[in-house]
This record gives C-alpha cells, sequence and structure tokens, in this order.
C-alpha cells in the first residue's frame, strides 16, 4: 500500500484504531500487522524527538540574549537598519566589538592564557566566517574584530603580559 507522508497521521491513527480493535476482539495478528504497529511507534517517536531537539536549536540563541529589544531584524525598514549599524547603533562596530571582547573578558578574568585562548578563538571565528562568506569580510566587519581583539589585547597588556610568544 502506498502511503502519501502528508497523510502519515491520518493513516497511522486509522490502523491503529484498527490494530486495536483486533487486540480487543483478540483476533490473530500477523507478522505485517505487528511490524507495521513498531514502524509506526518508531516512526512516531523519531518525529516527536526531532521535533523536541530543533525547537531546542531555534531557542538557543536569540537577539535579546545579547540586549536587542528592537523591532524584528526582517521588519525594520532601510533607515532603522541603517541605525541599527550606524557608529552609535546597536550593532554599529563599537558596541558589537565592545560585547565580543567582554564576552572573552568575562570568561577568561584574569587568566592571562584564557585571554591568549580567547582571543585566538575570535581570530579563528572570523576567518572561519571569512571563508564561509567566500573572502573579506565587509569592513564593518574587519573594523569590528580588530576592535574587539584591541579590547583583549588590552587587558593581557593591563596584566602584564604580552600577545607576542617571546619564548619561542
Amino acid at each position: 500500500m502506498k502511503v502519501d507522508s502528508s497523510n502519515i497521521s491520518q493513516y497511522y491513527q486509522e490502523f491503529s484504531a484498527s490494530f486495536s480493535e483486533k487486540l480487543d476482539k483478540k483476533e490473530d495478528l500477523n507478522a505485517k500487522d505487528v511490524t507495521t504497529t513498531y514502524f509506526f511507534e518508531f516512526q512516531k517517536q523519531t518525529l516527536h524527538f526531532s521535533r523536541n531537539e530543533t525547537d531546542k536549536q531555534a531557542k538557543v540563541f536569540t537577539l535579546a540574549d545579547i540586549g536587542y529589544d528592537g523591532k524584528p531584524i526582517g521588519k525594520l525598514t532601510q533607515d532603522e537598519a541603517k541605525s541599527l549599524v550606524s557608529e552609535d547603533g546597536f550593532f554599529g562596530i563599537k558596541a558589537t566589538s565592545e560585547r565580543i571582547g567582554n564576552f572573552v573578558l568575562n570568561g577568561a578574568g584574569d587568566s592571562i592564557e584564557m585571554l591568549k585562548a580567547g582571543r585566538d578563538g575570535l581570530l579563528k571565528g572570523f576567518n572561519e566566517a571569512q571563508k564561509l562568506w567566500g573572502g573579506k569580510l565587509p569592513d564593518i566587519s574587519q573594523e569590528t574584530i580588530k576592535k574587539a581583539v584591541d579590547i583583549v589585547d588590552a587587558k593581557i597588556k593591563d596584566l602584564g603580559a604580552s600577545i607576542i610568544d617571546t619564548q619561542a
């Protein structure tokens, strides 16, 4: 029997009712009925698991997590979008580089090794983003990462260390 996947839920309900009826009447079940029941139960559990995991992944990160409480990005006018990426805008170079740099500072504390690892992570992540982009990222991105790295470098320097490994 060919089953249209868009009607799988309806088909499952019909089959399940038929299967339950056979059980209630104590009718003999054949191998096909048992196999089909196992298949549907597996499919139902897999679908449920997939939906839950997808929902969890979609909720991992939102713009509100970084403090943005404005209009949804897709509903912005061109002027509103320009304002967000302007010098003083939420997604401007200054604010974004501070969020990125402070993320490393907050995670590393006063550990020079952790600060250096965070710095390396920033640069590696940026380079990966450029590869995905297919080349050099726009100037706003270049300036943002430079300022974020400068924030981390300043903290390393304040702690009396250097970003250059002199023990090579």
